[in-house]
């Protein structure tokens, strides 16, 4: 069913009611203000009110001196710019303390790899990341051909219940992993096609980025070194143009070690930083999560500021004239 939230078009289910999508956008428990279809919609009936087709939505909030610092993926606000994966962890509780601690909204999913759909009784992946708190973003991990790819899609969707949102990643090879680009370009349209909104892994490569963002991709993901390395940023200026040349979020996927490489790239203006080994691999993985939350918002926070110029030769912070002498 088509709406509209504050002029944009948006898709969501038959019969929803207003209390659903203000959770869904973000703002559940915050004081907001509602409009539909021009007539002030009062708290106490969002529960019972229930969308129709082509209605429309205006959701206002107070803010003081300028925007709250969020981003919008495929049509929904998030806060936290970390997102962050699910495996490599010691067991389920550590997944879900360190997930916690990271303050992330969006947790991704290798969807053959882990324990979704195992026996009753046995741990299951989605009690402790519940589709309720979390954007669950399944992930094609292990895929190299396009085919695979696409597949895993659709039964991720099938999976989820309807689940548009999906990580597109097709490997070159086990030992690189690094992105296939023909498989990746190749699956990006099929499921564009499908009705997917598609994130997509793909290498630093400018023109590549930009022919993802043209085939419908709502984020561009690339990689800042190979996955699992911990090697950091290895072509910054490469991002640097892909972000400058982007209408969509361009977020880093891969490669990120500590938290110093999460606030670089998002010094550099990336929308956010995705990442699993850096804080699963860690000796103290719940901590590590802890320090790549405060090294996004500490990145985030400098390049809003605006850094200093770089310059060649020392510039005294103090002035020279008055000095004793």
């Amino acid at each position: 069913m088509n709406i509209y939230i504050n002029g944009a078009n948006t898709q969501t289910t038959d019969n929803i009611c207003v209390t659903d999508i203000v959770k869904d956008l973000g703002f559940a428990g915050k004081r907001i203000a509602v409009e539909l279809n021009k007539e002030i919609l009062p708290f106490t009936l969002y529960s019972e009110t229930r969308l129709k087709a082509d209605d429309r939505l205006e959701i206002v909030q107070a803010i003081g001196g300028g925007q709250e610092d969020s981003f919008i993926l495929a049509g929904k606000t998030y806060q936290s710019r970390l997102l962050v994966g699910t495996g490599k962890y010691q067991d389920l509780a550590e997944t879900g303390e360190a997930i916690a601690m990271s303050g992330a909204e969006i947790v991704t999913v290798a969807i053959r790899r882990t324990n979704i759909g195992q026996n009753p009784g046995e741990p299951n992946l989605l009690d402790v990341i519940s589709p309720d708190k979390y954007t669950i973003l399944p992930n094609t991990a292990g895929c190299f051909t396009a085919d695979d790819a696409v597949r895993t899609c659709r039964l991720a969707r099938e999976l989820l219940g309807g689940h548009k949102l999906v990580k597109l990643e097709v490997l070159a090879d086990q030992k690189t992993l690094l992105p296939h680009i023909l498989e990746t370009v190749s699956a990006a349209e099929l499921l564009v096609k499908d009705g997917f909104d598609v994130m997509v892994y793909t290498n630093d490569d400018p023109i590549i980025a930009k022919r993802l963002e043209e085939i419908g991709c709502v984020a561009v993901m690339p990689l800042a070194a190979p996955i699992g390395s911990g090697l950091g940023i290895c072509n910054p200026y490469n991002i640097l143009t892909i972000i400058e040349n982007a209408n969509v979020p361009i977020l880093i996927d891969a490669g990120v070690g500590t938290a110093s490489d999460a606030a670089a790239a998002m010094e550099l203006g990336c929308s956010g930083v995705l990442m699993n080994s850096a804080i699963a691999d860690a000796q103290h993985p719940v901590l590590m999560a802890s320090a790549m939350k405060k090294g996004i918002q500490a990145g985030r926070e400098a390049y809003l500021a605006g850094r200093m110029p770089k310059k060649r030769f020392a510039s005294a912070s103090s002035p020279l004239s008055g000095l004793i002498g």
